[in-house]
């Protein structure tokens, strides 16, 4: 068997384990990275190369900020001032916190935005006594599609305007992913508030817990320095490029700042990492790579654009090419998945005499629906742990989203970019 088939056949075991949870979601992901090393299609290195990511780094320094805010009672005192401002109205605070996340994941990573947001999130859901996995779903699905917006809001983007523009057609603009993305994210919060929030979980953030971090939360001097740290390490991810700092580093400062400063000691700081995300994430990561760099995604690919026939409508084109790309960027990089199957839809796009932007666009969009399982996306990873997640509640959420999705792009795409 070469390593295509074999990569495919973890994958699929790795799925159904990951559906039928009857070991833990982080083992799967990490006994799937072994057997592909194992069976050979990985290189030793290459097994573990997912714990050194730049991705689960940034979430190892999020994690660690984010417990300094609870300790030093920050994220409490931010939880109560809009518990004062929302009531308890679970719909209006979900709609004010996906309008922010959307805003903030257009502009910055969509990672780093959910990373700042979830402490904020989890100590307002605690203060207000409302369920917390309804509030962190909606997080997550707001990153997503927020990323959509803008060119640099997300990976696949940039990538798709690449690809234009290295086969010689004029890339898309910088918000002319807008056309698109606002409709995408508008559509997301109204399901998110409607139907979304009912297929949710309704659990609860342990109040015990809180009641016994709140008595070492009397000094507005660590809030502040902690506060003052939070807003450094968002300001130097928003500027990554310009002042040459990777988030990843700029998240570890943060967290080793948060220790120094005596905001959290160094117990609490590897306390408030959440160790199953970490792992689960990295992982799915080299699964990811054996997905690409075997052939497998190809495999996929080549069969779905097989069954599309030799002279398919330019609107079955585009279908396909979301489904596809939306299927494969369930469980590996979405970067990754539209990188893969971009060339190809340019190509089947100018073989039958029709523009590829409409199908370059679907992939990108699709790339970034990553709704229906927990390592689609960091954003979904992130919130695995806090929101006391199953595998089965984000495809209960994400499959009717990823199909309302779909809608939206077959009827707004074309009318933006016509074939």
């Amino acid at each position: 068997m070469d390593a295509a088939m074999l990569t495919l056949s973890v994958l699929g075991v790795a799925a159904i384990l990951f559906a039928t949870e009857i070991i833990p979601l982080a083992v799967t992901a990490m006994s799937a990275a072994i057997a592909l090393g194992l069976l050979g299609v990985l290189t030793p290195t290459e097994v573990f190369s997912g714990l050194s990511n730049p991705t689960v780094v940034l979430f190892a320094g999020m994690f660690i900020i984010g417990a300094a805010m609870f300790q030093t009672g920050l994220a409490q005192k931010i939880g109560i001032a809009v518990v004062k401002k929302s009531g308890n109205d679970e719909r209006a605070l979900m709609a004010a916190l996906m309008l922010i996340t959307i805003i903030l994941s257009s502009v910055s990573s969509n990672t780093a935005t959910v990373a700042c947001l979830m402490p904020v999130v989890i100590q307002i859901c605690a203060a207000a006594r409302l369920p917390v996995s309804p509030q962190l779903m909606a997080l997550a699905v707001a990153a997503n599609v927020g990323g959509t917006i803008t060119m640099i809001g997300t990976p696949p983007n940039i990538l798709m305007s690449a690809t234009l523009g290295a086969s010689g057609l004029t890339p898309f603009g910088f918000f002319e992913f807008a056309w698109i993305g606002i409709p995408l994210s508008i559509v997301g919060m109204i399901y998110m508030l409607t139907i979304g929030r009912r297929l949710c979980p309704r659990k609860l953030v342990d109040s015990e817990a809180f009641a016994k971090e709140e008595e070492d939360t009397n000094d507005p001097r660590k809030m502040m320095i902690c506060a003052v740290i939070l807003i450094g390490v968002v300001i130097a991810m928003v500027l990554e490029k310009q002042i040459n700092v990777p988030m990843q580093t700029s998240a570890i400062i943060g967290g080793l700042l948060c220790v120094l400063t005596g905001c959290l000691t160094e117990k609490q700081a590897y306390q408030g990492v959440d160790w199953t995300t970490i792992f689960l994430f990295a992982g799915m990561l080299p699964l990811a790579s054996a997905m690409e760099h075997s052939g497998a995604g190809a495999i996929i690919a080549h069969e779905v654009v097989g069954l599309i026939g030799d002279h398919p409508s330019p609107m079955v084109i585009v279908a396909a090419m979301f489904v596809l790309s939306c299927g494969l960027t369930q469980f590996m990089s979405n970067t990754a998945a539209s990188a893969l199957l971009a060339p190809i839809a340019i190509s089947i796009a100018q073989s039958i005499g029709v523009s590829p932007y409409p199908v370059v666009m679907a992939i990108g969009i699709a790339a970034s629906c990553a709704f229906t399982t927990p390592v689609a996306t960091p954003p979904n990873t992130l919130v695995l742990g806090p929101g006391k997640f199953r595998f089965m509640d984000y495809v209960k959420v994400g499959v009717p989203l990823v199909f309302v999705s779909l809608i939206v792009c077959l009827a707004v795409i074309p009318l933006v970019w016509p074939f």
